[in-house]
């Protein structure tokens, strides 16, 4: 174990002053559901000043790690923008989120700076036909049965759910969820067809000599397969399952952002780069174990920081596949929580898993029993599964160190008061 704490504490004000006193320290967290609420259409998105300009003070400490993008219609420095209410405001000053976005494949400095490391110009080309493809997949689709919409609510639709994002497009369905989730088998039958459609995209890529250039993201996930694929999570009545269908550049996982991210940190603090100057994600290997090995013979411990590691999509459901009962365990912040954990377990300088609840959001899926980890709390002896169903299980080796039950807006009060306390430092 990293820490004495123990795992799913409410104990924030003991949290508070223990990370505020490490003298090296790396806070590497996703976006959506953490930092801002999860909504039905991503343009509706919005993040407070006061956690923007919190972000400003961590500088060198904190960056961020998400499957979403930093730039373009539906990205997240637009919404630091419209924060601030001052167009010009985040560059000058330096207050646009730092760190990997699209999976890891697109890097930004706090002033705005933007690359996309390691991908070729035929992939971003590629990638660029991909939204007008998924706008005419789903216009023909939803004027069909079972579905039948208007044009109207087809337009709607359509506008709401696909992402043209520059390196992740994305079909996100949290709005046909809310349309559709009362008839599960027709939710059900969508989510396959936007899954046959990325299937689809794959092999256009394969045809056109990009064959081990890309791969099909889903959030939340159910893990992944004997082949590598991940597996889809169906929506049922209590939560809208796999909602996000993501595009992305092969070699975009959030695990592997870790070391570019570490890599960063270290160029940062000591002047040098231990993987190297140019070093991406598409470099990285894929394997947890490899990661680690890389990691160990890396980076000097001696300037090895506390990594807190922040996520909210975690996923752990009993399902019966191929006639065997299996725990299954997935999304899209299990990869990177994972290797958090275990470099702070193998560098000897600690870790600490947050996970925040975004159940309180506008999309559907399971939540944290707070009543029951507060009496939990009262009676260290009381068994944390209950409040855990369909996030985490008893045998799994990610350990959620610390929780937030109160989701974003009780997550925001906190990382501010963090930057506070380690401003002088």
């Amino acid at each position: 174990m990293t820490h004495a704490a123990p795992a799913f504490s409410l104990d924030h004000a003991g949290l508070l002053g223990t990370l505020a006193a490490h003298d090296r320290l790396l806070i590497i967290q996703d976006l959506d559901g953490v930092c801002m609420g999860l909504v039905r259409d991503p343009l509706t998105r919005s993040i407070e000043a006061r956690y923007v300009e919190a972000a400003r003070r961590l500088a060198g400490q904190f960056y961020v790690l998400t499957n979403g993008e930093h730039v373009g219609r539906r990205g997240v420095n637009d919404i630091v923008d419209k924060a601030l209410d001052a167009a010009a405001g985040a560059q000058d000053h330096g207050l646009y989120l730092p760190g990997l976005a699209a999976g890891g494949v697109q890097f930004q400095d706090r002033y705005g700076a933007v690359s996309h490391p390691g991908v070729s110009d035929d992939e971003l080309a590629f990638l660029q036909a991909v939204p007008a493809r998924a706008e005419r997949f789903l216009r023909e689709l939803l004027a069909t049965a079972p579905y039948g919409l208007d044009a109207g609510e087809i337009d709607d639709a359509v506008a709401s759910t696909v992402l043209d994002n520059i390196a992740s497009p994305t079909i996100n369905i949290n709005q046909l969820y809310h349309r559709f989730g009362a008839q599960p088998a027709r939710y059900r039958q969508l989510q396959q067809a936007v899954e046959a459609f990325m299937d689809g995209l794959q092999r256009e890529a394969a045809s056109a000599g990009l064959e081990q250039a890309f791969f099909v993201h889903l959030a939340p996930n159910l893990g992944t397969d004997a082949q590598g694929r991940e597996r889809i999570r169906h929506g049922d009545d209590s939560s809208a399952g796999t909602t996000d269908f993501q595009f992305m550049i092969r070699g975009a996982v959030k695990e592997v952002g870790v070391l570019v991210i570490l890599n960063q940190y270290y160029f940062d603090h000591t002047g040098h780069y231990p993987l190297g100057e140019h070093f991406n994600a598409r470099q990285a290997p894929r394997d947890h174990g490899e990661l680690l090995r890389l990691a160990r013979e890396r980076f000097d411990p001696a300037h090895m920081p506390h990594i807190v590691g922040v996520g909210d999509t975690v996923t752990s459901s009993t399902q019966t596949v191929d006639g065997q009962r299996l725990q299954l365990r997935g999304g899209s912040d299990r990869g990177f929580l994972t290797l958090v954990q275990a470099l702070g377990e193998t560098s000897g300088a600690g870790s600490t898993v947050i996970y925040i609840d975004s159940s309180g959001g506008e999309v559907r899926r399971p939540g944290l029993d707070a009543t029951h980890l507060q009496q939990r709390a009262a009676d260290p002896a009381l068994e944390p599964w209950p409040a855990l169903e369909g996030i985490t299980d008893p045998a799994d080796p990610l350990r959620l160190d610390f929780v937030f039950c109160g989701g974003h807006a009780q997550y925001v009060p906190f990382f501010c008061a963090l930057a506070e306390r380690r401003a002088p430092r």
